[in-house]
């Protein structure tokens, strides 16, 4: 029998990444739920999934149905609640980052899932990038050779928004968790995925712009987040990318399917747990404050 999905934000927009993950790795999306309804998308993917605009209704549902996952990919101060109420349910959770804004939190919900039959899943894509994975061989390969090599970084990504930003729930820091969080933790779980624990870190943190230095054992990274229209005029490009020692790692592209490569992984049993999320939160709560 197919997995059955509950899908948590299916107007926002990375929904659609999700609808198609769940079906290509087979899955049966029986309900979605979003307060807004501009949730059209679904009718490319799986159109007979139950539409919910009230959550008290779709917990009355769930309740009287059985869910093997439910997926999350609300604004970021929902996911922690609507993790919660997954485990609740007796349904694993695909949620993703942050799965919390602060490391208290995610305490409490490592104990939650550890007295929970289902586990929590975060979504860390970029780890499954073909540039990544590349690059992580790439620095393998250099500590081999001289395990005292300490690598000189620089992450620079500059990506306009709008005046609609500021005032979204995106532009609240008690809830999207600012730019680091919002912007940057994508980034900076790579980094820690590349080169392990911080050991320090220093940052300058305003509402549209950050930058700031994390000190790793064999790398130094100086990095700058903005949201800033002059920036992105000056720095001429959005992509994604890392100089490491003079040589730039380019991982703009290759984005459209790793959300599909996540489940596949999580259906597979090779998915990432609960513990691989906690290093970025530490680090992006550190830097705000």
């Amino acid at each position: 029998m197919n997995p059955k999905f509950i899908l948590m934000g299916a107007a926002g927009y990375v929904a659609p990444r999700h609808m198609k993950a769940i079906k290509e790795v087979g899955g049966d999306l029986v309900a979605i739920y979003d307060p807004h309804d501009s949730v059209g998308a679904i009718d490319q993917f799986l159109p007979d999934a139950l539409y919910f605009s009230e959550f008290d209704r779709l917990d009355r549902w769930a309740h009287n149905n059985l869910i093997d996952y439910v997926s999350i990919c609300s604004p970021n101060y929902c996911h922690e609640p609507q993790i919660r109420w997954g485990l609740k349910l007796g349904a694993n959770v695909i949620c993703e980052k942050p799965l919390v804004l602060n490391t208290h939190n995610f305490d409490a919900l490592a104990e939650l899932e550890d007295k929970s039959p289902g586990v929590i899943h975060p979504i860390l894509q970029l780890r499954l990038h073909p540039e990544v994975c590349a690059l992580k061989q790439h620095i393998q390969n250099v500590l081999v050779q001289d395990q005292r090599h300490l690598f000189t970084v620089s992450l620079d990504y500059c990506t306009y928004r709008g005046p609609w930003y500021k005032y979204s729930w995106k532009g609240d820091q008690t809830k999207s968790g600012g730019i680091c969080t919002n912007i940057g933790i994508h980034l900076f779980d790579v980094l820690i995925y590349l080169f392990g624990m911080p050991i320090r870190s220093f940052s300058k943190v305003s509402d549209d712009h950050a930058y700031g230095e994390v000190k790793f054992y064999d790398a130094h990274v100086q990095w700058r987040l903005s949201t800033r229209k002059k920036d992105l005029e000056e720095n001429k490009s959005s992509n994604r990318c890392m100089t490491i020692d003079d040589k730039i790692f380019d991982f703009t592209n290759g984005f459209t399917d790793l959300h599909t490569k996540s489940y596949q992984y999580i259906m597979d049993g090779n998915g990432f747990y609960i513990g691989s999320a906690r290093p970025a939160i530490e680090l992006v709560q550190e830097m705000r404050r």
